[in-house]
């Protein structure tokens, strides 16, 4: 085991300038549907500024960074999709399917992050080459990490290539754990889109669908690595995930109290037994993200990109 922390207080997330479903990405996105109230973006934006200010007022340390109105990027208030930030100083830059999800890749935000926010980066690391061959790996999407094991869960997808993850799980130091995950689409069992919709891990827990692992050599690879690190892992139907209980993550406060952080309609789905497990390992914690759910196909987690970056020098944390 590592001394690494799974979790920290220091949490990036992009304010959209043109949210709505993104249709270069529907097609693998089985999650996405069309919206049922005309203003769609103002409403998520609401949404985003309600989880902003609940997380804040818990002692996180959200640095909120404005869309670019520029661009056309309606999944930007999914950064965790095209960065990650480790506790050694490393970033890893990741190759995204939608081309108009490239876009959302800025060196001003990784400039501020040192420069405003006191951060240390040490390496950048540009894994977008892959695009250019048609793989993809998108970032804490692609992948849900176990920083404090070493490991990285994949399953495979559209957007996440099999040699992209090995090269990533390579260049990393960390150990791949890579399996295939379906979900019921009318007839037909369809890949999930991103592993973080069907599994989240903290520290000393995790939440995954076994149902939703068809294969069984598959679903017992993933269970004997949760159990053999000492994981009590919470078994959620596909009903569920369905309802985003998948994209949760674990977040610390300035205190260093842990919080687990989804929407409501995750927190719903949830059972009274599954609640009260989680409850054993941090405060849950949930927020009404319906019409981001609905249009971006896309949940709690996936708004949060945790920056373990190493900051020796505490400076103030106004928010941005």
């Amino acid at each position: 085991m590592s001394h690494l922390a799974q979790s920290t207080c220091h949490i990036l997330m992009v304010r959209p300038a043109t949210f709505r479903k993104n249709e270069e990405t529907a097609g693998n996105n089985h999650y996405q549907q069309d919206a049922q109230i005309d203003d769609v973006h103002q409403t998520a934006l609401d949404e985003f500024d309600g989880m902003v200010n609940d997380l804040r007022e818990r002692g996180v340390n959200v640095m909120v960074v404005e869309d670019d109105p520029t661009t056309d990027t309606p999944d930007a208030l999914f950064p965790n999709n095209w960065v990650s930030f480790h506790a050694d100083g490393r970033v890893g830059l990741y190759p995204m399917f939608a081309t108009n999800r490239r876009l959302e890749r800025r060196e001003d935000i990784l400039h501020d992050l040192v420069h405003v926010h006191g951060f240390d980066m040490d390496e950048i690391m540009d894994f977008t080459e892959f695009e250019g061959h048609d793989a993809f790996l998108e970032g804490t999407g692609s992948m849900v990490l176990d920083r404090v094991h070493g490991k990285a869960y994949a399953a495979l997808s559209p957007r996440t290539d099999r040699d992209a993850f090995a090269h990533w799980c390579e260049s990393m130091d960390l150990e791949g754990v890579i399996f295939e995950a379906n979900q019921s689409v009318g007839d037909a069992r369809m890949p999930i889109y991103h592993t973080n919709v069907m599994m989240a891990v903290g520290t000393g827990w995790a939440a995954v669908c076994l149902d939703a692992i068809d294969h069984p050599d598959d679903r017992a690879l993933v269970l004997d690595s949760l159990q053999d690190d000492g994981l009590t892992v919470v078994d959620l139907s596909e009903d569920q995930i369905n309802r985003f209980a998948g994209n949760m993550l674990e977040v610390a406060t300035d205190q260093g109290d842990k919080l687990i952080v989804m929407s409501s309609r995750a927190y719903d789905a949830l059972t009274d037994d599954q609640r009260a497990t989680l409850g054993k390992f941090g405060t849950l914690v949930h927020n009404d993200l319906h019409h981001i759910e609905t249009c971006g196909g896309g949940s709690a987690r996936c708004m949060m990109a945790e920056v373990h970056l190493p900051r020796p020098a505490q400076t103030n944390d106004a928010h941005a």
